[in-house]
């Protein structure tokens, strides 16, 4: 009889991925990790019964969520990632010329059985010398940091388990406090057809937060419910409003590859639907 992993996310609608082998399986201190083979997608990794990212699509994801906010700010040096264990942003923010990039998650666990089972996703990036991984509590490290950054991205996991205060005004406004002049935050905030609380949560706190804010929104194949929304701020610069040939320009003195991001993409992401847009009233 062929198993097949069925997803927990949401009570009435989901979606079930075929497993072909079980790589790995058991609790860490914080949640429930399985990593899977499915011949369609390659390994999967599952945090609490929710698909977190496969080899397959990640790049959807992790393009979109480092390079519109560094490319669109133009002129970043140096990064935070809150969140992301699998190493998938990490490697996408070392494609450009940072000085340094600083990942933090509270489970050392993921990040190792990730580094492991997953070096598809997250390449030489924890081996890069610019890179600094911290294992501990992104919200005491964001209250607690003398340092100073251009970005911060928030890789979360959903608003469930330790991901939860990742989505607290508390963690905005100290993730502002941490932000150089003109810096920005990017954040991940669901699918809003299944998931517009997120979105209306994000949109309230930024804007009491920060100058200017807004969503873009990308397709990530096994996100299930149709497009994602990114949620970002700042007080200085307007992620929405460089033009495609200045994208262009930034992209081609930076010189590396992707598989969905390009300065079309970027300046199209941020159009948004008339059913997104009544999220943010």
């Amino acid at each position: 009889m062929t198993d097949w992993f069925r997803e927990t996310l949401h009570p009435s609608v989901g979606q079930s991925l075929r497993i072909d082998r079980i790589v790995y399986e058991g609790r860490s201190r914080y949640q429930d990790i399985l990593i899977f083979e499915n011949d369609r997608l390659g390994r999967v990794l599952v945090l609490d019964g929710i698909v977190q990212t496969t080899e397959a699509d990640e790049f959807y994801y992790h393009e979109m969520l480092s390079h519109v906010p560094i490319v669109g700010h133009g002129a970043v040096k140096s990064v935070l990632i809150v969140g992301g264990g699998d190493g998938g942003m990490l490697e996408e923010v070392l494609k450009h010329p940072v000085e340094r990039a600083v990942l933090v998650d509270i489970d050392g666990e993921v990040v190792r059985l990730c580094r492991e089972h997953l070096p598809s996703i997250c390449g030489g990036a924890f081996e890069d010398p610019r890179a600094k991984l911290v294992i501990g509590d992104g919200v005491d490290f964001v209250r607690e940091t003398e340092l100073r950054f251009d970005v911060v991205i928030v890789d979360s996991t959903d608003p469930v388990g330790p991901g939860r205060a990742l989505f607290d005004e508390f963690f905005h406004a100290s993730c502002r406090g941490i932000l150089d002049a003109g810096g920005v935050i990017a954040t991940q905030n669901g699918v809003p057809f299944f998931q517009g609380p997120e979105l209306v949560q994000t949109h309230r706190q930024f804007s009491r937060l920060f100058e200017r804010s807004g969503f873009f929104l990308a397709p990530v194949p096994t996100y299930v419910g149709g497009h994602m929304a990114f949620g970002w701020a700042s007080d200085r610069a307007d992620l929405s409003a460089t033009d495609v040939e200045t994208l262009r320009s930034r992209l081609d003195s930076h010189r590396f590859d992707t598989r969905y991001y390009n300065a079309e993409v970027h300046v199209s992401a941020f159009a948004l639907p008339e059913c997104t847009r009544a999220l943010m009233p």
